[in-house]
């Protein structure tokens, strides 16, 4: 039976900024354009870390019980591993996304808003099928197109929306560049097992891309967020903040363009992790003042 500390380190820690920074930069655009609920904002923090480790326990389960998991570079995985048996495992990962489910109808009740309901449907969906199911997406180079859409646009402008009760142009360009390094982790993850993925018969991106080509495209993915705040600087002057962030994109982009592979990824990997939430809580308070 695994241990606490098996289950959190099975819930993947690190990967939660992923949850928190559209949260955070969501609740700065509604400052900017109106003013922020703040209990509404907690509640959509609470969905969007329900949601994220429950996609992590799914991962989980469903690449352990495909064997997908035996030879893995990264960190412990329960199911892979056999800490843990796949049943308990699925049961975290559906009870996480139950949580999820009924904190979001309560935003859905107070915004009067019911076509949240299908987006949070597809957010769940999107969750269990990213390797779940006979065809996961997250095995057809697409897990990158899921996370922009779900861990930049979506929670980014929905974050905005429960609050403010309306779409704001704002909110949906601050969701790129949160999108942008929410993919660079998934990139950086997918580097690091590109020759067990070959050989296990996961297509991700990186394995379709090759090694050089996903190195150009994981720089890309933490430059081009400073830009487009940068963009961002006649409208709203404070955005400029995020170049406290630059110095933190020289370390993890230095590691991968000089050829970095396996373990030593897992440090570039938590590198991005706390680019991501720097510049993020710097996004959102250029936004906010």
């Amino acid at each position: 039976m695994a241990t606490p500390a098996q289950w959190l380190a099975g819930a993947r820690p690190r990967t939660l900024p992923a949850a928190v920074v559209p949260v955070v930069v969501g609740t700065g655009a509604a400052i900017s354009q109106g003013g922020a609920v703040w209990w509404r904002a907690v509640i959509a923090l609470f969905v969007a870390l329900a949601l994220q480790v429950g996609v992590n326990y799914a991962n989980d389960y469903s690449d352990g019980v495909k064997g997908t998991d035996r030879d893995r570079v990264g960190p412990m995985r329960l199911v892979g591993s056999g800490v843990a048996p796949p049943k308990a495992v699925l049961a975290a990962a559906l009870a996480c996304f139950a949580a999820a489910a009924v904190a979001g109808l309560a935003l859905v009740i107070v915004t009067g808003a019911w076509w949240l309901l299908l987006v949070g449907l597809a957010a769940i969906l999107a969750a269990w099928f990213y390797t779940g199911g006979s065809r996961p997406y997250g095995y057809r180079a697409m897990g990158e197109i899921s996370v922009f859409v779900f861990f930049g646009l979506v929670a980014v402008a929905g974050t905005t929306y429960v609050q403010l009760e309306r779409l704001t142009w704002l909110s949906l360009v601050a969701a790129i560049p949160v999108g942008l390094l929410a993919c660079a982790l998934l990139v950086v993850n997918n580097l690091r097992d590109i020759n067990t993925d070959v050989v296990s018969g996961k297509r991700t991106l990186a394995v379709v891309l090759g090694d050089g080509r996903t190195r150009v495209l994981y720089s890309a993915a933490l430059i081009l967020p400073i830009v487009i705040a940068l963009v961002l600087v006649p409208a709203r002057p404070f955005a400029a903040l995020t170049l406290l962030a630059v110095p933190l994109v020289a370390a993890p982009v230095k590691a991968v363009r000089s050829g970095a592979t396996g373990p030593a990824l897992i440090a570039t990997l938590q590198q991005t992790g706390r680019l991501q939430l720097v510049f993020g809580v710097l996004f959102a308070i250029g936004l906010a003042l």
